[in-house]
């Protein structure tokens, strides 16, 4: 008996595409509800929060070399009354006697995204621009804010996040409260706290967990620990060399939680026709790096620039 094999052979149905252009290695993907979606290789190692419900718009979740999120919502012992600790988020506890930081009966403030400006996706660098008001809870605006993302990739799924901020008064002054709570804060993952799970704060002065960093001025306060069985990572939190207060003093706890606080010596007044800006870094890297390491990205964040002219 003999069997006939038939081999057909059929030419690629597909069309070619000789226009096409590399696909960004970092991109930003809008989503419902005031969200976007940041994406390195297809993943996403970040998404924004600003939908028009929330009291403030948030940064989460912060994706490590492993997978995880280090940072979380909420705080592990007391969500209830810390239920404005959104992994990590900009506020102030108190905006020309307006307090805008936490989610208090007392806490009338509510920061509202206004705009869009831009979303900008390339290898080396995605960008998300808004432009927010800051309100009484008359709805009145006592501030205008300019918010720049930029999240730039790293080797080893290590990135970093310059995160520019522009505060305009609209019609008449106002001032920052002296106090320990604003312009950032960034809440860890359970198991990075020192409490909770063993891990460690430093600062760049050589202080060590909360009794040698908090209220303590320092150039970056890094927070790292365990995040998977396997894995330690963490954040370091980066104050600019340009912003005023430099180096500014830091509000850390063995709790998970840690802040940079602007206005913690003195108030500050902001002036109509002069804004106040302010650069933060947090960059999202693997083990409990030396101090050494993290010097050198410091270093390099000190070197950066204003984002981008927008695309006309």
């Amino acid at each position: 008996m003999l069997t006939t094999l038939l081999v057909v052979v059929l030419a690629p149905l597909q069309v070619e595409l000789p226009a096409a252009r590399p696909v960004p290695r970092m991109q930003v993907i809008p989503l419902p509800g005031g969200q976007a979606s940041i994406e390195r290789d297809g993943r996403e190692i970040c998404r924004y929060w600003a939908g028009p419900e929330l009291r403030r718009p948030f940064l989460f979740p912060l994706t490590g070399p492993s997978g995880k999120s280090l940072t979380r919502m909420g705080h592990p012992r007391d969500p209830n009354g810390h239920s404005h600790h959104n992994s990590v988020w900009v506020t102030h506890h108190d905006v020309g006697g307006v307090a805008f930081w936490n989610d208090a009966p007392g806490s009338k403030g509510r920061i509202v995204q206004r705009r869009v400006v831009r979303y900008e996706d390339a290898d080396g660098e995605a960008l998300v621009e808004v432009v927010n008001a800051w309100q009484d809870d008359a709805g009145k605006t006592l501030l205008e804010e300019q918010r720049a993302m930029r999240f730039r990739p790293q080797d080893g799924g290590q990135w970093l996040l310059v995160l520019d901020l522009a505060f305009t008064a609209p019609k008449e002054p106002v001032t920052l409260g002296k106090t320990n709570f604003g312009m950032i804060g960034v809440r860890m993952a359970k198991t990075i706290g020192v409490h909770d799970g063993g891990g460690t704060i430093r600062n760049s002065e050589s202080g060590v967990n909360e009794a040698g960093v908090h209220e303590k001025p320092a150039r970056w306060v890094d927070y790292s620990g365990p995040i998977t069985p396997n894995a330690r990572e963490g954040i370091t939190l980066l104050d600019h060399p340009t912003n005023p207060n430099h180096p500014t003093v830091f509000h850390v706890r063995d709790d998970g939680w840690m802040g940079a606080a602007l206005t913690f010596a003195a108030p500050r007044t902001i002036e109509p026709g002069q804004p106040l800006k302010l650069r933060y870094g947090l960059w999202v890297h693997a083990d409990v790096p030396k101090p050494e390491s993290i010097d050198e990205q410091f270093a390099e964040f000190a070197k950066i620039g204003d984002p981008p002219t927008k695309k006309e």
